[in-house]
Protein backbone atom coordinates (compact mmCIF):
# COMPACT_ATOMS: atom_id res chain seq x y z
CA UNK A 1 0.00 0.00 0.00
CA UNK A 2 1.43 3.38 -1.04
CA UNK A 3 0.70 5.05 2.29
CA UNK A 4 2.57 2.41 4.28
CA UNK A 5 5.48 2.41 1.88
CA UNK A 6 5.87 6.18 2.14
CA UNK A 7 5.51 6.13 5.94
CA UNK A 8 8.34 3.61 6.15
CA UNK A 9 10.54 5.54 3.73
CA UNK A 10 9.99 8.75 5.71
CA UNK A 11 11.06 6.97 8.91
CA UNK A 12 14.20 5.65 7.20
CA UNK A 13 15.04 9.14 5.96
CA UNK A 14 14.29 10.89 9.25
CA UNK A 15 17.83 10.93 10.74
CA UNK A 16 19.20 12.29 7.47
CA UNK A 17 16.46 14.90 7.26
CA UNK A 18 17.34 16.14 10.74
CA UNK A 19 20.97 16.52 9.65
CA UNK A 20 19.96 18.38 6.48
CA UNK A 21 17.66 20.72 8.38
CA UNK A 22 20.30 21.46 11.00
CA UNK A 23 22.91 22.16 8.33
CA UNK A 24 20.61 24.59 6.53
CA UNK A 25 19.54 26.16 9.82
CA UNK A 26 23.18 26.73 10.79
CA UNK A 27 23.92 28.49 7.52
CA UNK A 28 20.98 30.83 6.84
CA UNK A 29 21.00 33.30 3.97
CA UNK A 30 18.86 36.38 3.42
CA UNK A 31 16.34 36.80 0.63
CA UNK A 32 17.81 36.62 -2.88
CA UNK A 33 21.24 35.75 -1.42
CA UNK A 34 20.64 31.99 -1.05
CA UNK A 35 23.78 31.05 -3.00
CA UNK A 36 25.14 28.36 -0.69
CA UNK A 37 21.69 26.95 0.00
CA UNK A 38 21.16 26.75 -3.75
CA UNK A 39 24.37 24.73 -4.10
CA UNK A 40 23.32 22.35 -1.30
CA UNK A 41 19.96 21.74 -2.96
CA UNK A 42 21.52 21.25 -6.39
CA UNK A 43 24.10 18.84 -5.00
CA UNK A 44 21.42 16.73 -3.31
CA UNK A 45 19.12 16.61 -6.33
CA UNK A 46 21.92 15.88 -8.79
CA UNK A 47 24.17 13.51 -6.85
CA UNK A 48 21.68 11.82 -4.56
CA UNK A 49 18.69 11.57 -6.89
CA UNK A 50 20.26 11.86 -10.33
CA UNK A 51 17.98 14.72 -11.36
CA UNK A 52 18.72 17.49 -13.81
CA UNK A 53 18.44 20.90 -12.16
CA UNK A 54 17.83 24.36 -13.54
CA UNK A 55 18.51 27.71 -11.93
CA UNK A 56 15.73 30.27 -12.08
CA UNK A 57 15.23 33.71 -10.52
CA UNK A 58 18.99 33.77 -9.89
CA UNK A 59 19.07 31.72 -6.66
CA UNK A 60 16.15 29.37 -7.26
CA UNK A 61 16.39 25.69 -8.20
CA UNK A 62 13.93 23.67 -10.27
CA UNK A 63 13.93 19.96 -11.14
CA UNK A 64 11.50 17.47 -12.65
CA UNK A 65 10.61 13.95 -11.58
CA UNK A 66 8.92 12.39 -14.58
CA UNK A 67 6.72 9.34 -14.29
CA UNK A 68 5.06 7.40 -17.06
CA UNK A 69 3.28 9.63 -19.58
CA UNK A 70 4.95 12.80 -18.15
CA UNK A 71 2.62 15.23 -19.90
CA UNK A 72 -0.57 13.77 -18.43
CA UNK A 73 -0.51 16.15 -15.45
CA UNK A 74 2.10 18.35 -13.78
CA UNK A 75 2.04 19.11 -10.07
CA UNK A 76 4.32 21.85 -8.73
CA UNK A 77 5.65 21.44 -5.19
CA UNK A 78 7.25 24.54 -3.67
CA UNK A 79 9.61 25.23 -0.78
CA UNK A 80 11.09 28.63 0.07
CA UNK A 81 14.77 28.88 1.13
CA UNK A 82 15.46 32.35 2.55
CA UNK A 83 16.03 33.39 6.17
CA UNK A 84 15.38 36.55 8.20
CA UNK A 85 17.56 39.37 9.61
CA UNK A 86 17.16 38.17 13.23
CA UNK A 87 19.77 37.42 15.88
CA UNK A 88 19.16 33.86 17.10
CA UNK A 89 19.19 33.19 20.84
CA UNK A 90 22.32 31.53 22.17
CA UNK A 91 20.77 28.77 24.24
CA UNK A 92 23.25 26.00 23.49
CA UNK A 93 21.58 24.52 20.43
CA UNK A 94 24.25 22.85 18.28
CA UNK A 95 22.67 24.06 15.07
CA UNK A 96 22.53 27.75 16.01
CA UNK A 97 23.09 30.16 13.12
CA UNK A 98 26.73 30.69 12.18
CA UNK A 99 25.78 33.87 10.32
CA UNK A 100 25.25 36.33 13.16
CA UNK A 101 22.17 38.45 12.59
CA UNK A 102 20.62 36.01 10.13
CA UNK A 103 18.28 33.22 11.24
CA UNK A 104 15.86 30.65 9.88
CA UNK A 105 13.10 31.94 12.13
CA UNK A 106 10.22 31.20 9.76
CA UNK A 107 10.82 27.52 9.07
CA UNK A 108 12.07 27.81 5.52
CA UNK A 109 14.85 25.39 6.45
CA UNK A 110 12.07 22.93 7.30
CA UNK A 111 10.29 23.58 4.01
CA UNK A 112 13.46 23.02 1.98
CA UNK A 113 14.35 19.86 3.90
CA UNK A 114 10.81 18.51 3.59
CA UNK A 115 10.78 18.99 -0.17
CA UNK A 116 14.19 17.30 -0.51
CA UNK A 117 12.82 14.39 1.52
CA UNK A 118 9.60 14.31 -0.50
CA UNK A 119 11.64 14.33 -3.72
CA UNK A 120 13.67 11.34 -2.47
CA UNK A 121 10.49 9.41 -1.77
CA UNK A 122 8.68 10.42 -4.97
CA UNK A 123 11.70 9.49 -7.05
CA UNK A 124 11.39 5.88 -5.86
CA UNK A 125 7.86 5.66 -7.29
CA UNK A 126 8.40 7.39 -10.65
CA UNK A 127 7.80 4.16 -12.54
CA UNK A 128 4.45 3.70 -10.79
CA UNK A 129 2.68 7.02 -11.44
CA UNK A 130 1.70 9.01 -14.52
CA UNK A 131 2.61 12.66 -14.82
CA UNK A 132 5.37 14.93 -13.60
CA UNK A 133 6.31 16.45 -10.26
CA UNK A 134 7.99 19.85 -10.61
CA UNK A 135 10.20 20.57 -7.60
CA UNK A 136 10.47 24.31 -6.93
CA UNK A 137 13.03 25.61 -4.43
CA UNK A 138 12.20 29.29 -4.28
CA UNK A 139 14.24 32.30 -3.16
CA UNK A 140 13.08 35.48 -1.49
CA UNK A 141 9.69 34.81 0.06
CA UNK A 142 10.40 37.28 2.86
CA UNK A 143 11.16 40.29 0.69
CA UNK A 144 9.25 42.22 -1.96
CA UNK A 145 8.66 41.65 -4.81
CA UNK A 146 8.70 38.00 -3.68
CA UNK A 147 10.57 35.16 -5.31
CA UNK A 148 7.33 33.59 -6.52
CA UNK A 149 6.59 36.59 -8.73
CA UNK A 150 10.09 36.43 -10.21
CA UNK A 151 9.83 32.70 -10.87
CA UNK A 152 6.50 33.20 -12.62
CA UNK A 153 8.06 35.89 -14.82
CA UNK A 154 10.87 33.45 -15.60
CA UNK A 155 8.30 30.86 -16.72
CA UNK A 156 8.12 28.50 -13.75
CA UNK A 157 4.51 27.60 -14.56
CA UNK A 158 5.40 26.64 -18.14
CA UNK A 159 7.60 24.06 -19.88
CA UNK A 160 6.03 21.86 -18.69
CA UNK A 161 2.82 23.72 -17.86
CA UNK A 162 1.88 23.33 -14.20
CA UNK A 163 -1.67 22.12 -13.54
CA UNK A 164 -1.63 22.38 -9.72
CA UNK A 165 0.60 23.95 -7.08
CA UNK A 166 1.09 22.68 -3.53
CA UNK A 167 2.98 24.41 -0.72
CA UNK A 168 3.33 23.86 3.01
CA UNK A 169 4.38 26.14 5.86
CA UNK A 170 5.22 25.48 9.49
CA UNK A 171 2.60 26.32 12.12
CA UNK A 172 3.85 26.73 15.72
CA UNK A 173 0.30 26.55 17.11
CA UNK A 174 -0.08 22.87 16.09
CA UNK A 175 1.66 19.86 17.56
CA UNK A 176 4.05 18.00 15.26
CA UNK A 177 2.14 15.38 13.30
CA UNK A 178 -0.87 17.63 12.68
CA UNK A 179 -1.65 19.67 9.56
CA UNK A 180 -4.19 22.38 8.77
CA UNK A 181 -6.23 23.24 5.69
CA UNK A 182 -8.69 25.89 4.60
CA UNK A 183 -10.64 25.90 1.35
CA UNK A 184 -11.16 29.25 -0.38
CA UNK A 185 -9.78 32.55 0.92
CA UNK A 186 -6.98 31.92 3.37
CA UNK A 187 -4.31 34.66 3.55
CA UNK A 188 -4.32 38.41 3.04
CA UNK A 189 -2.72 40.72 0.55
CA UNK A 190 -0.03 42.92 2.06
CA UNK A 191 1.04 46.49 1.32
CA UNK A 192 3.72 48.61 2.94
CA UNK A 193 2.85 52.20 3.86
CA UNK A 194 5.48 54.93 4.28
CA UNK A 195 4.27 58.36 5.43
CA UNK A 196 6.18 61.58 6.06
CA UNK A 197 4.30 64.21 8.06
CA UNK A 198 5.81 67.64 7.39
CA UNK A 199 5.18 70.52 9.75
CA UNK A 200 7.29 73.37 11.07
CA UNK A 201 9.70 72.74 13.91
CA UNK A 202 9.74 74.90 17.00
CA UNK A 203 10.00 75.24 20.77
CA UNK A 204 7.68 73.03 22.79
CA UNK A 205 6.75 76.04 24.91
CA UNK A 206 5.70 78.04 21.85
CA UNK A 207 3.51 75.65 19.82
CA UNK A 208 1.68 78.61 18.29
CA UNK A 209 4.84 79.46 16.32
CA UNK A 210 5.21 75.95 14.91
CA UNK A 211 3.19 73.45 12.92
CA UNK A 212 3.18 70.46 15.23
CA UNK A 213 4.07 67.39 13.16
CA UNK A 214 3.63 65.10 16.18
CA UNK A 215 0.07 66.28 16.76
CA UNK A 216 -0.61 66.00 13.05
CA UNK A 217 0.74 62.43 12.98
CA UNK A 218 -1.37 61.52 16.02
CA UNK A 219 -4.56 62.74 14.35
CA UNK A 220 -3.57 60.94 11.16
CA UNK A 221 -3.17 57.55 12.84
CA UNK A 222 -6.59 57.89 14.47
CA UNK A 223 -8.24 59.20 11.29
CA UNK A 224 -6.88 56.36 9.18
CA UNK A 225 -8.56 53.79 11.42
CA UNK A 226 -11.93 54.78 9.93
CA UNK A 227 -10.84 52.93 6.79
CA UNK A 228 -11.30 49.68 8.69
CA UNK A 229 -14.14 50.69 11.02
CA UNK A 230 -16.25 52.82 8.66
CA UNK A 231 -15.15 52.31 5.05
CA UNK A 232 -14.49 48.57 4.80
CA UNK A 233 -17.41 46.24 4.17
CA UNK A 234 -17.75 44.26 7.43
CA UNK A 235 -17.66 40.95 5.54
CA UNK A 236 -14.21 41.72 4.07
CA UNK A 237 -11.41 41.15 6.60
CA UNK A 238 -9.21 44.27 6.71
CA UNK A 239 -6.25 45.31 8.84
CA UNK A 240 -4.40 48.64 8.97
CA UNK A 241 -1.56 48.83 11.48
CA UNK A 242 1.33 51.20 12.10
CA UNK A 243 4.36 49.68 13.77
CA UNK A 244 6.87 52.50 13.46
CA UNK A 245 6.60 56.20 14.30
CA UNK A 246 9.67 58.43 14.49
CA UNK A 247 9.46 62.06 15.57
CA UNK A 248 13.02 63.03 16.37
CA UNK A 249 12.37 65.95 18.68
CA UNK A 250 12.89 66.30 22.42
CA UNK A 251 10.89 67.11 25.55
CA UNK A 252 10.88 70.76 24.52
CA UNK A 253 11.48 70.45 20.78
CA UNK A 254 8.74 70.01 18.18
CA UNK A 255 10.33 68.19 15.23
CA UNK A 256 9.77 69.49 11.68
CA UNK A 257 8.61 66.06 10.51
CA UNK A 258 7.44 62.67 11.69
CA UNK A 259 7.80 59.41 9.78
CA UNK A 260 5.34 56.54 10.01
CA UNK A 261 5.50 53.00 8.61
CA UNK A 262 2.67 50.53 8.53
CA UNK A 263 0.89 47.75 6.73
CA UNK A 264 -2.47 47.36 5.02
CA UNK A 265 -3.98 43.91 4.50
CA UNK A 266 -7.22 42.58 3.05
CA UNK A 267 -8.63 39.74 0.94
CA UNK A 268 -10.39 41.64 -1.85
CA UNK A 269 -8.49 43.29 -4.71
CA UNK A 270 -11.21 45.84 -5.63
CA UNK A 271 -11.51 47.02 -2.02
CA UNK A 272 -7.70 47.02 -1.76
CA UNK A 273 -7.41 49.64 -4.52
CA UNK A 274 -10.24 51.74 -3.06
CA UNK A 275 -8.60 51.67 0.37
CA UNK A 276 -5.30 52.86 -1.09
CA UNK A 277 -7.08 55.86 -2.58
CA UNK A 278 -8.81 56.55 0.72
CA UNK A 279 -5.49 56.48 2.60
CA UNK A 280 -4.09 59.09 0.23
CA UNK A 281 -7.22 61.26 0.60
CA UNK A 282 -7.08 61.21 4.39
CA UNK A 283 -3.37 62.05 4.42
CA UNK A 284 -4.01 65.04 2.17
CA UNK A 285 -6.97 66.34 4.20
CA UNK A 286 -5.25 65.97 7.59
CA UNK A 287 -2.19 67.78 6.27
CA UNK A 288 -4.31 70.65 4.98
CA UNK A 289 -6.30 70.83 8.22
CA UNK A 290 -3.14 71.51 10.25
CA UNK A 291 -1.45 73.71 7.66
CA UNK A 292 1.23 71.14 6.98
CA UNK A 293 1.86 68.52 4.32
CA UNK A 294 1.71 64.73 4.37
CA UNK A 295 3.45 62.57 1.79
CA UNK A 296 2.23 58.98 1.50
CA UNK A 297 3.83 56.14 -0.42
CA UNK A 298 2.15 52.73 -0.64
CA UNK A 299 4.24 49.84 -1.92
CA UNK A 300 1.89 47.21 -3.24
CA UNK A 301 2.93 43.77 -2.09
CA UNK A 302 1.64 40.21 -2.37
CA UNK A 303 -1.96 39.54 -3.46
CA UNK A 304 -4.39 37.54 -1.33
CA UNK A 305 -4.04 33.76 -1.23
CA UNK A 306 -6.96 31.60 -2.25
CA UNK A 307 -6.90 27.83 -1.90
CA UNK A 308 -8.65 26.01 -4.73
CA UNK A 309 -11.75 24.24 -3.42
CA UNK A 310 -11.37 21.00 -5.38
CA UNK A 311 -7.63 20.60 -4.97
CA UNK A 312 -7.79 21.42 -1.27
CA UNK A 313 -10.54 18.87 -0.69
CA UNK A 314 -8.43 16.30 -2.51
CA UNK A 315 -5.48 17.06 -0.24
CA UNK A 316 -7.67 16.97 2.87
CA UNK A 317 -9.01 13.55 1.88
CA UNK A 318 -5.54 12.18 1.23
CA UNK A 319 -4.09 13.76 4.38
CA UNK A 320 -6.87 12.13 6.37
CA UNK A 321 -5.97 8.80 4.81
CA UNK A 322 -2.26 9.30 5.55
CA UNK A 323 -2.42 10.83 9.07
CA UNK A 324 -5.89 10.07 10.38
CA UNK A 325 -8.82 12.46 10.80
CA UNK A 326 -7.74 13.41 14.34
CA UNK A 327 -4.61 15.08 12.91
CA UNK A 328 -6.39 17.31 10.38
CA UNK A 329 -7.26 20.83 11.57
CA UNK A 330 -9.63 23.35 9.99
CA UNK A 331 -7.95 26.73 9.57
CA UNK A 332 -9.43 30.22 9.82
CA UNK A 333 -8.53 33.16 7.59
CA UNK A 334 -4.99 34.26 8.45
CA UNK A 335 -4.19 37.96 7.95
CA UNK A 336 -0.50 37.33 7.43
CA UNK A 337 0.71 37.23 3.83
CA UNK A 338 2.69 34.81 1.66
CA UNK A 339 4.05 35.12 -1.85
CA UNK A 340 2.68 31.63 -2.61
CA UNK A 341 -0.39 33.75 -3.34
CA UNK A 342 1.10 34.61 -6.74
CA UNK A 343 0.83 30.94 -7.74
CA UNK A 344 -2.73 30.78 -6.43
CA UNK A 345 -3.67 33.67 -8.73
CA UNK A 346 -2.43 31.72 -11.77
CA UNK A 347 -3.22 28.00 -11.27
CA UNK A 348 -5.31 25.90 -8.85
CA UNK A 349 -3.22 25.89 -5.67
CA UNK A 350 -3.28 24.82 -2.04
CA UNK A 351 -1.16 26.14 0.80
CA UNK A 352 -1.44 24.13 4.02
CA UNK A 353 0.08 24.23 7.52
CA UNK A 354 2.54 21.81 9.12
CA UNK A 355 2.53 21.42 12.89
CA UNK A 356 5.91 21.78 14.65
CA UNK A 357 4.96 22.41 18.31
CA UNK A 358 6.11 20.39 21.33
CA UNK A 359 5.12 21.97 24.65
CA UNK A 360 6.98 19.39 26.76
CA UNK A 361 10.24 20.44 25.10
CA UNK A 362 9.38 24.15 25.25
CA UNK A 363 9.03 24.42 21.48
CA UNK A 364 6.23 26.97 21.50
CA UNK A 365 7.61 30.17 19.99
CA UNK A 366 6.04 31.82 16.99
CA UNK A 367 7.71 32.34 13.65
CA UNK A 368 10.03 35.39 13.50
CA UNK A 369 10.94 34.85 17.17
CA UNK A 370 14.67 34.68 18.01
CA UNK A 371 14.12 31.41 19.89
CA UNK A 372 11.98 29.79 17.18
CA UNK A 373 12.57 26.04 16.84
CA UNK A 374 10.79 22.86 15.77
CA UNK A 375 10.03 19.37 16.97
CA UNK A 376 12.11 17.33 14.52
CA UNK A 377 9.28 14.80 14.25
CA UNK A 378 7.59 17.42 12.05
CA UNK A 379 10.07 16.45 9.33
CA UNK A 380 8.48 13.00 9.17
CA UNK A 381 5.17 14.60 8.24
CA UNK A 382 6.79 17.37 6.25
CA UNK A 383 8.50 14.94 3.88
CA UNK A 384 6.19 11.93 3.95
CA UNK A 385 2.84 13.68 3.65
CA UNK A 386 4.21 16.12 1.06
CA UNK A 387 5.31 13.17 -1.08
CA UNK A 388 2.00 11.38 -0.65
CA UNK A 389 -0.02 14.46 -1.56
CA UNK A 390 2.11 15.15 -4.65
CA UNK A 391 1.70 11.62 -5.99
CA UNK A 392 -2.02 11.46 -5.21
CA UNK A 393 -2.61 14.84 -6.87
CA UNK A 394 -1.41 13.28 -10.11
CA UNK A 395 -4.24 10.77 -9.95
CA UNK A 396 -7.92 11.12 -10.77
CA UNK A 397 -10.05 14.21 -11.30
CA UNK A 398 -9.44 17.02 -8.79
CA UNK A 399 -12.58 18.88 -9.77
Amino acid sequence: MLKDQILNLAKELHPELIEIRNEIHSNPELSFCEFETQKKVENYLQNRLGLVTQRMANTGVVALIEGKNPSRRVVGMRADMDALPIVEVNDGRSYRSKNEGVMHACGHDVHTTSLLGAATIINKFKNQFEGTIKLIFQPGEEKLPGGASLLIKDGILENPKVDYMIGQHVMPLFEAGKVGFKKGLYMASTDEIFITVKGKGGHGALPNTAIDSVLMASHLVVALQQIVSRNATPSIPTVLSFGKIIGNGATNVLPPEVKLEGTFRTVDEVWRDKAHNRIHEICKSVGEMFGGEIDCQINKGYPFLKNHEGLTQNLINNSTEYLGAENIIDLDIWMAAEDFSYYSQEVPSTFYRLGIRNEERGIVNSVHHPAFDIDEDALLTGAGLFAYLGIKALEGDIF
